[in-house]
């Protein structure tokens, strides 16, 4: 059956052709992208170059974008949706902001006495409900180890929570899951951080304490988690780690210890500072 949506996705591949030897160099840069399948490769690709007719990326002064780079943010943002299907997951937004640094943010908070506090905040990226995403280019760069790190998988995560309204750590899930189950892992393992830090606010904790602020960004953490440092997250929180292979089915931590057993040397050149 003839469909308007796989023509135009055709004709946007053909016409925008993406360099094999380009490519390879986006997949070295990227270990996270190591130990997918020539299928998932191929699908990773093409999305990739969806990724970048879809969406407009402004650099401001100071980024320098090429075309291997655009290839670099845009691959990382199309991971989580590897097996997600055709819907439009990232909706509601159409620009990406590259600022060539962190960037200061104005923040606002009112306390439990209902006093409003305002200051300024030195982030390294931003979603806004229905609105850009920003992100410091040296932390793009940064990304897309096995080190537990990945600001455009972090932001875009946010941009998935946001399709449900305002971000409070739940997504949209599918069919064959039940908001209980997330919101009884999610919040088990959110409240068992927090009691870590209440205790010393200074604790190595087994992943980043910026997920202890609030639901949305326990989700972006662990998210990020998932696909860069998956061995981390199942080994802290193995039922947040299910219920994120649930919902981007996908099995990370599955491909890198494939990759561990194919390699003897890979666990050693990708280690992260946790380990």
């Amino acid at each position: 059956m003839w469909s308007l949506q796989a023509w135009r996705r055709r004709r946007t591949l053909a016409r925008h052709p993406v360099d094999p030897q380009m490519w390879q160099r986006v997949r070295e840069r990227l270990a996270i992208l190591d130990g997918l399948s020539a299928e998932e490769d191929r699908h990773l690709r093409e999305t990739s170059v969806l990724f970048l007719q879809d969406k407009v990326l402004n650099p401001l002064r100071g980024v320098e974008l090429d075309d291997e780079s655009r290839l670099l943010l845009a691959a990382q943002a199309q991971l989580p949706l590897l097996h997600l299907g055709e819907l439009n997951w990232y909706q509601g937004f159409h620009e990406i902001v590259l600022y060539p640094d962190d960037f200061l943010s104005p923040q606002r908070h009112r306390d439990a006495s209902g006093v409003e506090h305002e200051w300024d905040a030195e982030h390294s990226g931003e979603a806004w409900q229905q609105g850009p995403i920003i992100l410091a280019w040296p932390g793009v760069l940064a990304s897309g180890g096995w080190e537990g790190y990945n600001l455009v998988i972090h932001e875009l995560a946010h941009k998935l929570d946001m399709l449900n309204g305002n971000a409070n750590g739940l997504p949209p899930l599918h069919a064959n899951m039940r908001v209980s189950d997330w919101a009884s892992a999610m919040q088990h393992a959110f409240d068992d951080l927090n009691r870590h830090l209440d205790r010393n606010p200074h604790v190595d904790t087994a992943i980043d304490p910026y997920a202890a602020e609030n639901p949305a960004e326990f989700f972006a953490v662990t998210s990020e988690y998932f696909f860069s440092a998956p061995d981390l997250l199942f080994e802290a929180y193995p039922e947040v780690y299910r219920q994120l292979k649930l919902f981007y089915r996908q099995d990370p931590l599955a491909r890198l210890q494939h990759l561990q057993r194919l390699h003897p040397d890979y666990q050693a050149s990708h280690e992260h500072p946790h380990s």
